[in-house]
């Protein structure tokens, strides 16, 4: 099955390339014969590369350890749910998991797209085959999953794809493990998702790549790219939550985001991807921003690239990232070479890309689209720069310094609170331009509802100003999104006479996008709501806590109730039972846990933790065990209270709901076509 699975990769490696010449060597002669084999060869491509990946899959499952990759990420012991999860959890099998969902998304693209971009398609082909072969490169000759174990003649073992001289077949009687930290259920689903957003921002990249390399760069491409690009935004953001809940359960340290680096390399192509979103608007409706539009969907492409090279070359510590390999290398050449070739071939169409009118007012739509996109690429390169800032700092100083929370918390935290000031603002104004008198209007309720939560915030709540202004700006979002769907269903119900309910929900379905987008500020709100509360307002207590005995914290008493212990399948655990009440009212038994891993991963890190956590939409109360004296009459917790938690993952529910909603198909006839006055459309 080894053998099958590396000449599978072989065999797509060698059609990729053949795929991309005849492509661009059919487009460039307008050769259909050329360009269909072109489209075949991607097709033969993704086929060989599930063949590929479902063979590691199968020997995962099989318990094969002569293959190294297997050997080290997986044991007899593992639960099969791990096992299947286990092939994205170290460098060389989730490289290929990337190319197989680069396949996945290549096939469902061309099979949409084919008909309808009659200029593009040896181009697009191209492009996607291009990229093709850069990661099967990489899988082939710099993190091959299928190299055996080999004991030499001195007695030691190597991993190779092939036999050394003089050496026999290393089958250990067991692996080492999948890493402890891994064995979660959020790490099944996380890495899946991000990786669907990671490696979908590669199609608004060959819709640009494609364009500027036919010359077809009208207006219609704004719209056709916009659901590419959604849509993996939109597992992207699934995914940067569902990260956010595996630090929060899982590591234990009371939080869900810490500026590390890995997470810093989802979030900076999200802002760029979030401002692609809101730019392409501009180029629908005015012809405006061609430029930056094409820009902007290879910068998201290439921040990708340039965060995968930061967290797989090993240059940088982080707990979520890889082993230092020898892949740095190739990932710095191609986000080199992929840089020239996209200016080379901008600056060659950039006739083609001038704007067909000009920004008529500061005080309009397109300005506030323009100034969030600016503050989104703002706040996705100072991340970017706080990012690098440690391996900059060794190149020039032979000092590695890092950057920690406090500089991103600092910089990036203004820009946000601009972000959502646009957002309440910004769908209030009209096209081309907007009178004061119109904005004044329609921004009173808005502006009510911002001022009556501060003054609510400063009577009862905080005088700290920074939730006092946090919380202000989402009010007004909060007060833009439920103007805008009361002006919507008024409108309707007038021109109809439907009722209240009815009228909001047809006019929800003849202005998808409008109302999806709306759904995702709300998501954004509940979130901003989340995660200032959260920060500012945790409360934190590290003790240790004699049996029977209790402690206090935030109105809450915990009580230590004793000691459990208990074997699973590949490792042991002990479990604190901690009571929980809040004043007289019993809460219930929490029962956070140590992890302790027997394989050599384990050994290596020590034990896990999962945390004890009760959770309601007021607050989280949130227990960490961090060990035991004298058999277990003595614990020693760390305890936090972390106000409105539950928010941050209702809103990003929200946030899904909203994008599928966007883009989901409802026939319009369901809705009955009638004219009402127009809504603006969302700013962010």
């Amino acid at each position: 099955m080894a053998d099958l699975g590396y000449i599978a990769l072989v065999l797509a490696f060698i059609v990729a390339l053949y795929g991309f010449v005849v492509s661009l060597v059919g487009g460039r002669r307008r050769d259909q014969v050329l360009i269909i084999s072109g489209r075949n060869s991607l097709y033969a491509v993704a086929g060989l590369v599930v063949v590929a990946t479902s063979a590691l899959w199968y020997l995962f499952v099989t318990n094969n350890f002569s293959i190294e990759f297997v050997a080290s990420h997986s044991e007899r012991s593992l639960p099969l749910f791990y096992r299947f999860s286990a092939l994205w959890g170290g460098q060389a099998g989730s490289l290929l998991f990337w190319v197989f969902i680069l396949s996945l998304y290549s096939v469902i693209f061309l099979l949409v797209e084919w008909r309808r971009q009659q200029r593009r398609r040896p181009y697009i082909v191209a492009t996607l085959l291009a990229v093709h072969v850069f990661f099967l490169l990489v899988v082939l000759v710099a993190a091959n999953p299928f190299e055996r174990l080999w004991v030499l003649a001195d007695g030691t073992t190597q991993a190779a794809l092939f036999r050394p001289g003089g050496a026999s077949l290393f089958i250990p009687a067991d692996g080492s493990g999948l890493s402890p930290l891994l064995q979660n259920y959020w790490m099944v689903f996380h890495p899946v998702f991000l990786y669907l957003g990671y490696v979908g921002l590669t199609l608004p990249m060959v819709y640009a790549v494609s364009g500027l390399m036919s010359g077809d760069l009208d207006n219609r491409w704004a719209k056709d790219v916009r659901v590419w690009n959604l849509i993996p935004w939109m597992f992207l953001t699934a995914g940067i939550l569902m990260g956010s809940q595996w630090a929060y359960v899982e590591l234990g340290w009371g939080g869900f985001w810490a500026w590390d680096p890995v997470e810093n390399a989802s979030l900076i192509p999200w802002l760029t991807a979030t401002a692609f979103l809101h730019s392409i608007m501009i180029q629908q409706q005015r012809g405006m921003l061609k430029v930056w539009n094409v820009s902007l969907a290879f910068i998201g492409f290439w921040l990708v690239i340039i965060g995968t090279f930061i967290t797989r070359s090993g240059i940088i510590d982080s707990v979520h990232a890889f082993a230092l390999s020898n892949v740095g290398p190739m990932f710095l050449s191609f986000i080199i070479l992929s840089f020239a070739v996209f200016m080379y071939l901008l600056w060659q169409r950039l006739p083609l890309l001038q704007s067909e009118s000009e920004l008529d007012s500061m005080l309009s739509r397109e300005s506030a689209f323009l100034y969030v996109n600016v503050l989104f690429i703002v706040a996705a390169f100072v991340t970017l720069f706080g990012t690098i800032f440690p391996i900059v700092s060794e190149a020039l100083t032979n000092t590695k310094i890092a950057v920690s929370a406090p500089y991103f918390n600092k910089v990036d935290g203004p820009i946000f609170l601009g972000i959502l000031l646009l957002m309440g603002i910004g769908p209030l104004l009209g096209w081309r331009r907007s009178s004061t008198d119109m904005l004044r209007k329609s921004l009173a309720p808005p502006l009510a509802m911002a001022l009556f939560v501060m003054v609510v915030l400063f009577m009862f709540v905080t005088h700290n100003w920074l939730p006092i202004l946090a919380w202000g700006l989402t009010g007004l979002v909060l007060g833009t999104i439920l103007w805008e769907y009361f002006r919507g269903a008024r409108a309707r119900r007038k021109a109809t006479g439907e009722v209240w309910p009815l009228a909001l929900l047809r006019v929800m379905g003849r202005n998808q996008r409008r109302y999806g987008g709306y759904m995702v500020h709300l998501g954004v709100v509940m979130i901003t709501v989340a995660v200032v509360g959260a920060t500012i307002f945790q409360s934190n207590l590290k003790t240790s806590i004699p049996l029977n005995e209790s402690v206090e914290l935030a109105g809450y008493t915990f009580t230590y109730t004793g000691l459990e212990q208990e074997k699973l399948s590949n490792h042991d655990a002990a479990i604190a039972n901690v009571l929980v009440q809040k004043g007289d009212t019993l809460i219930g038994t929490l029962r956070p846990r140590m992890n302790f891993y027997s394989g050599i991963s384990g050994r290596d890190m020590g034990p896990t933790t999962e945390v004890g956590l009760h959770t309601n939409l007021y607050e989280d109360v949130y227990v960490v065990f961090n060990g035991w004296e004298a058999d277990g009459n003595l614990g020693a917790f760390e305890i936090f209270v972390n106000p409105l938690m539950l928010w941050m993952w209702i809103g990003g529910l929200v946030m899904i709901f909203g994008t599928l909603f966007a883009v989901w198909p409802i026939p319009k006839s369901a809705t009955r076509r009638v004219r009402v006055a127009a809504a603006a459309q969302p700013v962010s």
